[in-house]
């Protein structure tokens, strides 16, 4: 396994996966590749999607990214990701384009009714990606 891609959004459920995706990499000497998306589907609902508010929830995710970097153990290559855009194909699509093997992300228990109308983001991933996708509780 040459390339994992751990997607991180700050909640401790990632932070299980950034955990179990750290402890991979380290056993096989792997690159880790962490991913962070700003999901501009919900912020545009939210509110009006001003360059100002982006950069803002762009910085948010520059400090996981980096909290991300700063716990990967020494020996182990990482790199970092920041996208804007919808998270579930995105991240299927960072993958595809780094030629990851495997990705590692948490799950989230949105509930049936939620999941059957909102979807899940660990779903869609885990039946779009080309590769192994590990989900972590």
């Amino acid at each position: 396994m040459n390339k994992i891609l751990v997607s991180l959004d700050g909640s401790e459920i990632s932070e299980r996966a950034c955990a179990k995706a750290v402890e991979l990499a380290a056993a096989m000497k792997s690159k880790l590749v962490f991913l962070y998306v700003a999901n501009v589907n919900q912020l545009a609902v939210h509110s009006c999607l001003s360059s100002e508010l982006l950069e803002a929830v762009n910085k948010a995710g520059d400090v996981i990214l980096t909290h991300a970097e700063e716990n990967a153990p020494e020996g182990v290559e990482t790199e970092r990701v920041l996208e804007t855009g919808s998270p579930a194909p995105t991240i299927v699509d960072v993958a595809e384009e780094i030629g990851a093997d495997l990705i590692v992300m948490g799950s989230r228990g949105l509930g049936l009714v939620k999941g059957v109308f909102l979807g899940s983001v660990s779903q869609y991933v885990v039946e779009n990606a080309k590769c192994a996708v590990m989900v972590v509780k």
